[in-house]
């Protein structure tokens, strides 16, 4: 079955950096497209960063274009999002998922929270 489970979250002042993380499992990872989706207190679910199954394209919402970057390690089935310059309306919680799961609202993990605050 399907399995994604997000982690690398916490706590940390505003400009400073965190890198998350994606274990996938339960699916051939290398032939999915992926994102990264974030969810605030009393707000809906937001799409933050889409990478293709092989890594050569990716596309940011304007709110962390220049300063998240997706990746992925199609050899490891982990994708990666690596967040500089963070601000205390990023704080959220972060998860990873294939956006035609997502639009089913389909194999969602925990997720992991991202708090930013001074």
């Amino acid at each position: 079955q399907v399995q994604l489970v997000e982690s690398g979250g916490g706590l940390v002042q505003p400009g400073g950096s965190l890198r998350l993380s994606c274990a996938a499992s339960g699916f051939t990872f290398s032939t999915y497209a992926m994102s990264w989706y974030r969810q605030a207190p009393g707000k809906e679910r937001e799409l933050v960063a889409v990478i293709t199954d092989t890594g050569d394209f990716t596309n940011y919402a304007d709110s962390v274009k220049g300063r998240f970057t997706i990746s992925r390690d199609n050899t490891k089935n982990t994708m990666s999002l690596q967040m500089n310059s963070l601000k205390p309306e990023d704080t959220a919680v972060y998860y990873c998922n294939h956006p035609s799961w997502a639009q089913l609202n389909k194999y969602w993990g925990r997720g992991s929270q991202v708090t930013v605050s001074s």
